[in-house]
């Protein structure tokens, strides 16, 4: 099998086996949902894993959509419900971001195939290009060089994936969820063009997961100005609590 058959396996049987987990909502200090750097894929690309996520049988549980989908290349630090424009480490991320996203083009990330997972439901991405890979290795060499130790503790990524659910529970009828994520195994959403990366935090606002932009840096290889432009631009946008 593949990797990402064998992934899609093990997570149908751990789910079947009542083995999966759950979120619960996010407390100050928790070492989920805390900020985190990401990509949000944007277009006709969303509006099909939005549809296909709005028709998953899973009441109670955190189903994504629209703005709420991301790709997360770093997960950053514990819990804070207020990350102020002032705060150090909010600074440093922005820099840091601006620095490793400096000259490198939109990635491009093919979404295809549905599979279940201990905590919940994904789609998984296969890189096109190098961005990706380029701009999670940057920006751990950016935060190791300041001295800032983040949540993956230099763990490496080898899956990319946007989640449509986390299950906020224990399963009523995991049956049901795996047989949803069997009939969609080969569900194609097509090719998305990540043409920036964020620093996010993120909230449970009403039983459904929001995300709120602390800074943002652009990828398109350069042609918007020079690193030191897009750093100072970014480093402003966080400073000033700007959302993009």
């Amino acid at each position: 099998m593949s990797d990402l058959a064998e992934f899609r396996a093990r997570g149908r049987q751990a789910v079947l086996s009542g083995r999966a987990t759950y979120d619960t909502p996010p407390v100050e200090g928790a070492r989920r949902w805390g900020a985190a750097g990401v990509l949000r894929p944007r277009g006709e690309v969303v509006e099909r894993l939005t549809a296909l996520a709005a028709t998953v049988d899973a009441p109670g549980h955190w189903v994504h959509g629209g703005a709420t989908l991301h790709i997360t290349f770093r997960s950053l630090e514990p819990y804070r419900a207020d990350i102020p424009a002032d705060d150090p480490l909010r600074r440093t991320y922005a820099e840091v971001l601006a620095e490793a996203a400096a000259g490198l083009p939109p990635a491009r990330l093919r979404l295809r195939g549905v599979s279940p997972h201990p905590g919940g439901v994904l789609v998984h991405g296969r890189p096109r290009d190098g961005t990706l890979e380029a701009l999670r290795e940057r920006f751990a060499r950016g935060l190791e060089s300041r001295g800032v130790r983040d949540l993956d503790h230099g763990r490496r990524r080898d899956l990319w994936y946007v989640s449509l659910v986390h299950f906020a529970g224990p399963l009523r009828d995991p049956g049901r969820i795996v047989a949803w994520c069997d009939a969609h195994a080969g569900a194609d959403f097509g090719t998305a063009e990540l043409a920036s990366a964020e620093i996010v935090r993120f909230a449970l606002t009403g039983g459904r997961v929001t995300v709120h932009s602390l800074g943002t840096a652009a990828l398109d290889g350069g042609t918007a100005g020079g690193p030191r432009a897009r750093a100072q631009t970014v480093a402003v946008s966080a400073r000033s609590g700007t959302k993009r």
